[in-house]
């Protein structure tokens, strides 16, 4: 019986090399303390983009530049303008005093009083005497003269004139034109609107904007003194404030307030 053929001898196995050595990096930790997933460094490729990015905003300013430097320069309009011809003729007229609201106003403010009318005298007491009025003179003239005072200051006062004369034993009338600056506020409106008119019957006063007539439903009564009836009047025009008061022993008609009010604004 024949023998089986021995396998043959298997090569030897080339000799390999020390394997390099193997820096071992820490594995970075989660915020639990385990071990955390490796990040991949930021390479150089990033910034390289970057850097590209910058590099063609410069170049596209620069060429902008160089576009607009060879371009002819636009021309500019002309700054002259056509000459208007003067208008030939004789100007308007000047106003006359009579017209002329400022003259009015700026002049002898007691000359703008009604004058007293036939069968009148001289009111008993005029305060100030020579038709002028004091800030002071005027502020005593009201209830509170403090606290008038200092209102007046702040409205700017410039001045003011009075007038006032009796009627028999009937009634008297009263009349003030009081003139403020007017720098800062319109003074004289708001004094011709703020007075306290509380339980008075009221009217508005013909061709004076809101001017308004008043007259009292019930006299003011004080022992030993008969009862007195009232009616007053406030308007204003420009920087000037009117009032009037007329006072008597019996009830005031509204024609009377009425028609004092109206002519002393027609002189305004």
């Amino acid at each position: 019986m024949a023998e089986a053929p021995e396998a043959p001898e298997a090569p030897e196995a080339p000799e390999i090399s020390e394997a390099p050595e193997v820096v071992e990096v820490p594995e970075a930790s989660d915020a639990a303390g385990g071990p955390g997933v490796r990040r991949r460094r930021r390479g150089r490729t990033t910034l390289l983009i970057a850097t590209a990015a910058v590099l063609g905003l410069v170049a596209g300013t620069c060429a902008g530049f160089l576009v607009q430097a060879d371009r002819e320069p636009t021309g500019l309009p002309s700054l002259s303008q056509p000459v208007v011809a003067q208008a030939r003729g004789a100007g308007p007229e000047p106003l006359s005093a009579a017209q002329d609201h400022q003259v009015k106003a700026d002049g002898d403010l007691r000359k703008l009083l009604l004058t007293r009318p036939k069968g009148a005298r001289e009111a008993d007491f005029v305060a100030g005497g020579d038709g002028w009025l004091t800030m002071a003179e005027y502020a005593e003239q009201l209830k509170n003269p403090d606290r008038e005072f200092s209102e007046l200051v702040g409205a700017e006062f410039r001045r003011a004139a009075d007038t006032a004369w009796q009627v028999g034993s009937a009634y008297t009338v009263d009349i003030r034109l009081v003139q403020f600056r007017q720098e800062e506020n319109l003074a004289a409106s708001d004094r011709a609107n703020g007075w306290n008119v509380e339980g008075k019957h009221g009217w508005p006063i013909p061709g004076t904007g809101d001017g308004m007539a008043y007259v009292s439903t019930k006299p003011q009564t004080q022992p030993g003194y008969m009862p007195l009836y009232s009616a007053e009047a406030h308007a204003w025009r420009g920087d000037i404030s009117m009032e009037i008061w007329i006072y008597g022993t019996g009830p005031i008609p509204k024609a009377k307030i009425m028609d004092v009010a109206k002519r002393q604004m027609e002189r305004l």
